[in-house]
This record gives C-alpha cells, sequence and structure tokens, in this order.
C-alpha cells in the first residue's frame, strides 16, 4: 500500500480502468466521461500535486466531458429512437430515384447512394426511370417501393 501512496497516479489509472469497463456494459458514454476525469487526476498526480489538487482536477474534467463532449459522441454513436434501427431497416421511408423501370416483378434503384434491385406492391404500377419512389419494406435484397413520392430528378 505504501507503493500506492507513492504513486498515486496508478491508482487513477486503475480507477479509469475499472470506469472503461463499467462503460463497455452500459455503452452510455457516462462513464467513459468519468474515466477520462480520473486520468486527469492521474496526470495530476504525476507532477506531484496533492491530493485535493487530484480530486479537483478528476471533478472538473469529467464534469466538462459530460456536459459538453457526451452529448455530441452520443448523437454520433447512438441510433435515435424509432428511426428503424439500423442495417437495411433504417432505409424504410426514404426516398429513392429510379434508374431501370420498376414493375411488381423487377427494376432498379438508387437508394442511399447504393444501386438496388426494386419491385413494387401494386400489380400494373410502373416507376420510370428518373422518378422518385418512396421505400416502404425491405424483402432480402430487395426494396419494396411506392411511386407516391412523386418527383422527377432535375438533373
Amino acid at each position: 500500500m505504501e507503493w500506492f501512496s507513492e504513486n498515486p497516479w496508478v491508482a487513477w489509472l486503475g480507477v479509469a480502468l475499472v470506469l472503461v469497463a463499467i462503460e463497455a456494459a452500459s455503452v452510455d458514454f457516462v462513464f467513459l466521461m468519468i474515466a477520462g476525469g480520473a486520468v486527469a487526476g492521474a496526470a495530476t498526480a504525476a507532477v506531484g500535486a496533492g491530493f485535493a489538487a487530484q480530486v479537483l482536477v478528476a471533478v472538473v474534467v469529467a464534469v466538462v466531458l459530460v456536459f459538453v463532449v457526451r452529448p455530441p459522441i452520443k448523437r454520433h454513436f447512438m441510433v435515435p429512437a424509432g428511426t428503424g434501427g439500423i442495417g437495411a431497416a433504417s432505409l424504410v421511408g426514404r426516398t429513392a430515384w429510379v434508374l431501370q423501370p420498376v414493375t411488381e416483378t423487377a427494376g432498379r434503384i438508387k437508394l442511399n447512394g447504393e444501386t438496388w434491385s426494386a419491385r413494387t406492391r401494386d400489380a400494373g404500377t410502373v416507376c420510370e426511370p428518373g422518378q422518385q419512389v418512396r421505400v416502404i419494406s425491405i424483402e432480402g435484397a430487395t426494396a419494396i417501393v411506392t411511386g407516391d413520392a412523386v418527383g422527377q430528378k432535375s438533373e
């Protein structure tokens, strides 16, 4: 124990590692920000500051990280509720451009920067190239579209 009192920065790094492990389970970026405060406390200890200064720096850095850094990180990495999740499910509701005529059996669209096979749900409906369509579902690797999102490509 005497070694820890002579090297408090190691204890701070130990606390930071424990907090990072907790963050791995929670994935809410709170414990990661507090771990950042612990690392700042370790840096303060490494330069020889007293325990009160170490705690003060750790708390201030953790609070700044939680309230300033965490919100944009959370917005960037978390999927907002009700957006359809990730992967193909997130494409439902988006608009796409018809590349080749889309019928009830075949067609091609440009969706989210990629070329997809597509078909319409209704018999007799044909979506022409340049027309904007809306994705109503994804079935395997095929987008099911509707021509209700009427629009022509202006390029």
